[in-house]
C-alpha cells in the first residue's frame, strides 16, 4: 500500500525521502519546507554548528560530513532518496556531490546551486539541472525535487492565476510547444534551456533538459502539470 500525505491546494502526492547539501540559509529553509510537506528529510553538512539554523522542532536527520563522500551520503539514506539537492556554498563540492547522487546511486531528481552563471551550460549538459544564486528560491527547488508538488513562482493578487515551472516530460521532446500549450491548457511564458531564458514562438520545439515556465490557472494547475510530465495523448 502507498502511503500518500495531503497538500494543501493539490492532490494526494506519495511521501518520498530527501537528503539535501548545505545547512545554509537556503538549504535549512529548504529542509524545513520539505519536511512541512510531509516527506522525511536528512540535511548534510561539515559544520556542525550549521546545524543551528534549524527549528527545534526539526525532526529530520542530521548529518556530519562531506556531501560528495559515499559513505556520508549512504548514512543520510542516499540510497532509498527520491531527490538530492546540493546547496552548499561551493559549486565544485555541488556538482561533485549532484553527479555522485544521480551517477552511483541512481536519484532521479538531482538539482545543484551554483554561484557562477557561466557554468550553468556546462553542467545542464552533464545531465544535472542548476539554477544560479540570484534566481534561486526554496520554491523553485521545492518544484523541481518533489513529484506533484505544483509550487507557484508568482500569481495574480486574486491567486487565481499561477506562473510556475515544469520540466516537461521526455514524451514531449521533439514536440511544438504550440501543441503542448493546447493539450495542458497552459501558456508558455518562457523556456529555461542550458541555463538561459528563452523566449519561445511558434516553431519552438522541446528540448531534452528544457523547463518551462508556464501561466495556468490554479484550478487547472495539478491537471496541467500531469500532462507536463507524462506527455500528449496518444491517438
Amino acid at each position: 500500500m502507498t502511503i500518500r500525505a495531503a497538500r494543501a491546494g493539490s492532490d494526494y502526492a506519495p511521501l518520498v525521502h530527501v537528503v539535501i547539501l548545505g545547512c545554509g540559509r537556503v538549504g535549512s529553509a529548504l529542509a524545513r519546507g520539505v519536511e512541512r510537506l510531509g516527506h522525511s528529510v536528512a540535511i548534510i553538512d561539515q559544520n556542525a554548528a550549521a546545524f543551528g539554523r534549524l527549528d527545534a522542532t526539526f525532526a529530520g536527520q542530521r548529518v556530519t560530513g562531506m556531501g560528495f563522500d559515499r559513505d556520508t551520503l549512504v548514512e543520510a539514506g542516499i540510497e532509498r532518496a527520491a531527490a538530492f539537492a546540493a546547496v552548499s556554498s561551493g559549486d565544485n563540492s555541488n556538482i561533485i556531490a549532484a553527479r555522485v547522487a544521480r551517477e552511483m546511486f541512481g536519484v532521479e531528481r538531482v538539482v545543484a546551486r551554483i554561484y557562477d552563471p557561466r557554468r550553468a551550460e556546462v553542467y545542464e549538459r552533464l545531465g544535472i539541472p542548476t539554477v544560479a544564486t540570484v534566481r534561486w528560491t526554496r520554491d523553485q527547488i521545492l518544484g523541481r525535487l518533489l513529484p506533484d508538488a505544483v509550487t507557484a513562482q508568482w500569481s495574480d493578487p486574486s491567486g487565481s492565476v499561477l506562473l510556475t515551472a515544469i520540466p516537461p516530460g521526455a514524451a514531449w521532446v521533439g514536440r511544438k510547444l504550440r501543441e503542448l500549450e493546447e493539450a495542458a491548457g497552459v501558456r508558455v511564458v518562457c523556456v529555461t534551456r542550458f541555463g538561459e531564458g528563452v523566449l519561445p514562438d511558434a516553431r519552438t520545439l522541446v528540448q531534452d533538459g528544457d523547463v518551462l515556465h508556464v501561466a495556468v490557472t490554479k484550478a487547472r494547475a495539478t491537471e496541467a502539470d500531469t500532462v507536463l510530465r507524462t506527455g500528449p495523448e496518444e491517438k
